[in-house]
């Protein structure tokens, strides 16, 4: 699913949230996340072929290529291991500390897909620690050290959108009158505390980016920090359009990849990112 490796684009935030932005960096950013998305695949492939029977069932996923029928189990299950240890390999030849991050990355991806994702709230945890994980990836290929503030951010910025996913899936499932997701713990019964949970997340990490702006850490890396303070409003309006529109049922199952194709969402970034930018001069 290359689709994803969007999500491996936060390897070079590290890089990017510490001003460190040099060609050197940038190319053990790079080798972060070709890394990453080889241990991405592989645990999509052994994740689609060992849910293959549930996504059959599923309005959605019995498109993917292994439930279609149109890529074998045998094939997935050889390519899988093989792509890991690309990966690993990659990460031995150049950078130690990235190889400890992307093993343990694909340990925890392993095990989320063996048993942790059919845990109530425990697969939602997991999943936001993965987020952040990319992160932490980044940091051991560069060497740049994430504060506090990044990793806190990060981690509920991610738990709510982990949160939207479940919602969504809910929310579908409760449209086809069903009660019970397959292969996950949770009922439609769930989809009221899922979302508060996501709502409160979502702006546990606003607060955050409020409480950081105005830290020491940003006085001493930013010329104008005062510029961050327009990045507030900008995340409570993404954060509330992106939930409101889950509850209206118009996010798919994969906030990440809805967010990619949405323009009011890419819109958004841009602006952060322009603020961001000129605080930092």
């Amino acid at each position: 699913r290359p689709r994803q490796w969007l999500k491996n684009l936060l390897v070079f935030v590290p890089m990017l949230a510490g001003h460190q932005i040099t060609m050197v960096a940038a190319l053990d950013s790079l080798l972060a996340f070709v890394a990453f998305s080889l241990c991405a695949s592989s645990a999509y492939l052994l994740n689609d072929a060992l849910d293959a029977t549930d996504d059959r069932i599923h309005p959605t996923k019995h498109t993917r290529p292994i439930a279609a029928g149109t890529l074998p189990i045998a094939v997935a299950m050889f390519a899988s291991p093989l792509l890991a240890a690309m990966a690993l390999l990659l990460c031995a030849t150049f950078n130690p500390l990235l190889l400890a991050a992307v093993f343990l990355y694909f340990a925890a991806t392993l095990c989320y897909s063996l048993y942790l994702k059919r845990i109530l709230m425990i697969d939602i945890v997991t999943l936001a620690i993965l987020y952040s994980m990319r992160i932490l990836g980044g940091s051991a290929a560069t060497g740049i050290e994430p504060s506090f503030w990044l990793l806190a951010f990060s981690f509920f910025i991610f738990l709510s959108l982990a949160l939207l996913k479940r919602f969504s899936e809910l929310f579908n499932l409760e449209q086809q009158g069903k009660v019970k997701t397959a292969g996950r713990g949770y009922t439609t019964a769930d989809k009221g505390p899922v979302g508060i949970m996501g709502i409160n997340s979502a702006f546990v990490s606003v607060l955050i980016f409020i409480l950081y702006f105005e830290s020491q850490n940003a006085l001493l890396q930013y010329e104008t920090p005062a510029w961050l303070a327009g990045i507030v409003p900008l995340l409570v309006f993404w954060l509330g359009r992106l939930w409101t529109l889950a509850y209206r049922g118009q996010v798919n199952e994969d906030p990440v990849l809805y967010v990619s194709r949405d323009r009011v969402s890419l819109t958004v970034f841009a602006l952060c990112l322009a603020l961001a930018t000129a605080a930092a001069f």
